[in-house]
Order: structure tokens, then sequence, then C-alpha cells
């Protein structure tokens, strides 16, 4: 018999109805994992003794036959969402202590389907990366490794605690926020499928802003049903939010029916960036050629304005985040180091309390936002947005969904990059266009690189059309017969 450990959640799902497992020894099993699996530092906080209480409530909806759609599954909750009653940090030092007396709305649609919460994981300090090395409480490590070569690998980021975790296989799925590629990255890093929904789908509620415009929360999970699976527990409408948009939650899982014949998806020449590995560029044609031979047609399209894509995402990001964290001072909540007076108090607990790349972006975005620069760089970007978002409706003219990589490159070692935040930047150069555009992408793991990493394929789907975005991930998914597991995972 396989470990709990390895069952997806959709078995586990089924596994649990049909009473042949209970709720409790699989939380039993997953809250060993997560002690084993100290080395990754995937959680900032562990809940082991409130997921045991959580499974023995499920065990008795089970019994009496009304239980939710996610009853009995672990999971981990990136340590962006606000639990309530448990230290939630955003990875920053500046939330030292903060245990909020309210629950997000995502994790609490989570807890009314039966979910169990095994802790909070690691990510980018206020999602402000692409590694996980940016978080107070030190980088979190991929469970996946080079071959020949012992030295740890980011797991992507901001949600890369999120990653590793389910990756590791300490945790059935995790919820991820993607700002500019923060699921889709670290998923095609681990070797996992991540979905950003479309804008709205999900309420912000409860989820430590970065940039309110451009955040989204999404599921991380280790195959394509089980995504559909939790996103259908995940999404609602929500009145606290006022860009939640109130349209009724589809039945995802039904959407995987396999069949894409006479569907056209795009190519964007655009994506076909200078210094792109080569690598890439062949799993990229290979899933051309799997879903051309499930019966549907590549179409060439044109997004003209990508290339400014990430000069425009780190001007608007930036300074929405100057906005969200100047609530951070010290005063009502979380770390306070006092001062001379009330602005030496703020001074030393922003400074303090904040990390080096939280007070670039900070810097950065109050800059473009400043009365002489707010025109010639914020409204700017917003523009290009603009046309960004309008390249996207003029190739939907054409396709239903679009394919390509997700990723520049597999994943790198721990500091590799930490003195350039611009070649770390540009990890997100297929995927800040889609946050941008407020649409819906998925990253489904594809193959292997030369040496032994996954690699992922994104698609891109029309707004609120993430039926069809599942129902081609799906293919994707079963043609590339994604099987390898991080070393030490048998």
């Amino acid at each position: 018999m396989a470990a709990l450990t390895d069952l997806t959640i959709a078995e586990a799902r089924d596994q649990l109805r049909a009473r042949k497992i209970s709720a409790r020894e699989l939380a039993q099993a997953h809250v060993s994992a997560v002690a084993k699996a100290k080395q990754l530092n995937a959680f900032i906080t562990e809940t082991p003794e409130m997921a045991l209480s959580m499974a023995t409530a499920s065990d008795q909806r089970l019994k009496a036959g009304d239980g939710g759609a996610l009853e009995g599954v672990p999971l981990a909750i990136k340590d962006l969402f606000c639990t309530k009653d448990v230290l939630t940090t955003a990875a920053s030092h500046i939330l030292h202590g903060f245990k909020p007396p309210y629950e997000s709305t995502v994790s609490a649609n989570l807890w009314k389907a039966g979910a169990v919460l095994l802790g909070k994981t690691n990510l980018d300090e206020f999602a402000m990366g692409s590694s996980n090395t940016t978080s107070y409480y030190g980088p979190v490590h991929n469970p996946w490794q080079r071959r020949g070569d012992n030295r740890p690998l980011v797991p992507g980021g901001s949600s890369g605690g999120s990653a590793a975790a389910v990756a590791a296989r300490v945790a059935m799925g995790a919820t991820g926020t993607d700002t500019g590629g923060s699921i889709r990255q670290p998923a095609a890093f681990c070797g996992l499928v991540g979905l950003k929904p479309t804008y709205g789908r999900c309420s912000r509620w409860g989820i430590v802003a970065f940039a309110s415009s451009l955040d989204q929360a999404g599921p991380m999970t280790r195959t394509v049903r089980d995504a559909a699976i939790m996103l259908g527990a995940m999404a609602s409408h929500d009145p606290k939010d006022s860009t939640s948009v109130p349209r009724p939650v589809p039945d995802y899982e039904k959407a995987l029916t396999g069949d894409i014949r006479g569907l056209k998806f795009g190519i964007p020449k655009e994506y076909r960036i200078d210094g792109m590995a080569p690598e890439i560029e062949k799993l990229w044609q290979q899933g051309i050629e799997w879903l051309k031979a499930a019966g549907a047609t590549p179409v060439e399209i044109s997004l003209p304005h990508t290339k400014y894509a990430l000069p425009a995402y780190y001007i608007i990001a930036p300074a929405e985040a100057s906005s969200n964290l100047a609530r951070y001072d010290g005063v009502r909540f979380g770390l306070r180091i006092p001062g001379d007076s009330l602005d030496g108090m703020y001074e030393n607990t922003r400074a303090e309390g904040f990390g080096a790349e939280v007070q670039r972006r900070v810097m950065i975005g109050t800059y473009v936002l400043s009365a002489g620069y707010y025109d010639a760089y914020y409204l700017k970007a917003q523009r290009v947005r603009s046309l960004i978002a309008r390249d996207f409706t003029e190739a939907y003219k054409k396709c239903d969904v679009i394919l390509t990589p997700t990723a520049p490159s597999a994943a790198f070692a721990i500091g590799e990059k930490a003195d350039d935040p611009i070649a770390m930047y540009l990890n997100d150069v297929f995927t800040v266009t889609v946050n941008l555009a407020g649409l819906p992408g998925i990253s489904v793991p594809a193959g292997l690189s030369a040496e032994g990493l996954p690699l992922g394929l994104q698609l891109i789907g029309r707004a609120f059309d993430e039926e069809t975005l599942f129902r081609v991930a799906g293919v994707v998914e079963k043609a590339a017969n994604f099987t390898a597991l991080p070393p030490g995972i048998s």
C-alpha cells in the first residue's frame, strides 16, 4: 500500500468518503512528515494539535455522511493569509507576534469545505521575490537537487514554502498568491501544478496586501484535478472585497474531459526571448506537438507590448506596495521599536522590521508616486498595462488559450542571483503579463532539464474561463506523464 502522504487530494477524498482511511490517520501521517522535513524550512508556523483536532471533527462529519469537498484533506497555508488566532507574519519581522482576530475569506472557505490546517508556509517577505530568499525566517530549500551538485536550490518565489511542502509530500496541497508569477514560477521549479485564477475569482480579504490590483490567491497541487478541486473550494464572491466578482463558481473538476478537438491555441512570437535556454524552447515545441496530437490547432499570435510588461510591472507593483505597507508603523500591531519621538518610533520600527528587498521596493514605489514623477512613471505604466490587456483581447479573437513556457530557466542555487536584482526580476518575464491583464494562468510540470530539474509549461486563458484552462492543462499533464520525484522521496 502506498504511503498516505503519496495520495493525491482526489485519491484521499475518495478513500476518506469510502471510510478506507480516517482523516485523523491522514493528518497524523502529514504532521509526522512536516516534522521530518524541517531542513527545507518550508513552514514558519506548524499547527500539529490544530490539524489533529480538525481531522477528528472531519471524521465525525464523514461518519454522518455530510463531509465537504475537502473533508479531512491536510493543507498548508501561505503565511500571507490571515488565520484566526494563528501567527501570521508575511515572513516579515515587522509582523512579529501578530495573531489575527479574524480569518481570511479563502482560508475560511477551505475550512468550510472540511480542509485541515498543517501550518503556515514560508515565503518571500511580503511576497516580494522570485526565490524565497528574502524571508525574515530564512530561505526555503527546494526538495529537488541538480545531478551531481549538492548546493541547495531555490524553490521559486514568493510561494516557495507552499511549493516545497507539496513537492516534498508533507502537504497534499497549499495556497499561494500570485502577483507577478508567484504561484506559477515556484510550481514550475518544484514540479507542481500552480494556478493563478482570474483577478476577482478568489477574495483578497484577509490576505496581507502586496499590490492590490495584481494579487490573486490560487492553489498549488500535484495534479490538475487536485487544483480544480481546491479552486472550487477557495473561490467565492465576497462582499467584503470590492474587487471580488459576483459570478457563480463552476464545477471545475467536470471540465477535465480530456477532449480538446477543434480548440485553437496561440503561440506568442514575442515569448521567444534572447538567451532562453534551448531546453526551454525544446519543451515548448514538445507542448505544441502534444496539443496538436490531441486535436488542437496551433495559431501564431502577437502580443506586441510584452517587452514593456516587466518595466511596467516593476513600477506598478512597488507603487502599490509603498501605499499598502504604510500601515506598518509599530502603533497598532506587530513590531514596535521605541524612539525619541513618534517619528523616531516609526523610523526605527520600519528600519528594523522591513528587509532589504522590501525597503528597495518601497523606495522605488514612493519615488514613482512622488509629485514630480507620477505622470512620467506611474501613469505611463498604467497606460502600458491597458495596451497589454488589449493585446490579449485581440489574441483571443484567433485562439481559445495560449501556450508558453512558465519560466526562462530551471531552479537555480540559493544566492546565485542575490547580487543582481534585475536578473532576479527576469524570472517573471513569462508570467507578469497575465497579472497585468487580470487573466488566469496555470503551470503544468512537463519535463526535466539536463540537470534533472523540473520544467513547466504555462497555459493562459480568457478571463473567468478556468474551465478551458483546466481541460487543456489536463491534456498536457497526461501527455507529459511527469512522474519524477525529488531525491529521497520514493
